[in-house]
């Protein structure tokens, strides 16, 4: 299992081979693939990218920058960083052979036991692309129903928990603000 004080230089590594690493060392830029999906789905790129942050986001110690996590699952409320695909994979088969199903998995903690379905399997699961792709289609079905970004943000995390859904949307709102910010087109403060 990965720690929090894996090096840089291997994040680097495995976001650059996932396709989704930010361009720079910023880490409230939001990045080509972030972008991609969220047109995709008609999300707002800093949305999608303050909700990543919020689910998956670890401190990179040598640059003290938050940058989300694709191998990260969140298994009885403990978040579990992993070091490749493949550790977090086995990890995952294992815990779904044992009956847990309650697992959040990959870049935007999706859970296995409400979206199965949608991830396809354990392994299509921690697939960076997949993974954003069926966050965003959750985030925008939130849309859908309550059409405010910031509603569908607390739905995200909560869809009939209201206070739950209130401070998660806080946690995502402080993300979004630097990454709002840090993305304004250029003379714009």
């Amino acid at each position: 299992m990965w720690t929090r004080r894996t090096s840089l230089f291997r994040w680097l590594v495995l976001a650059m081979g996932s396709g989704l690493a930010a361009t720079g060392s910023a880490s409230t830029e939001v990045p080509a693939g972030y972008r991609h999906v969220a047109s995709e789905y008609g999300v707002p790129p800093s949305i999608l990218y303050a909700v990543a942050l919020a689910e998956s986001g670890t401190v990179i110690e040598s640059t003290r920058a938050i940058k989300p996590w694709p191998w990260t699952l969140n298994i009885a409320g403990q978040g579990h960083f992993y070091a490749t695909r493949k550790a977090a994979a086995d990890a995952l088969v294992f815990v779904l052979a044992s009956g847990r199903e309650s697992v959040d998995i990959g870049l935007m903690q999706v859970n296995w036991r409400y979206h199965k379905r949608r991830l396809v399997n354990p392994q299509l699961a921690l697939e960076p692309y997949q993974n954003l792709r069926v966050g965003a289609q959750i985030l925008q079905e939130c849309f859908g129903s309550r059409e405010d970004w910031w509603e569908a943000v607390g739905c995200y995390h909560a869809p009939s928990k209201p206070n739950r859904a209130a401070r998660y949307r806080e946690r995502v709102l402080a993300h979004w603000r630097r990454v709002a910010f840090n993305n304004l087109p250029t003379g714009i403060s």
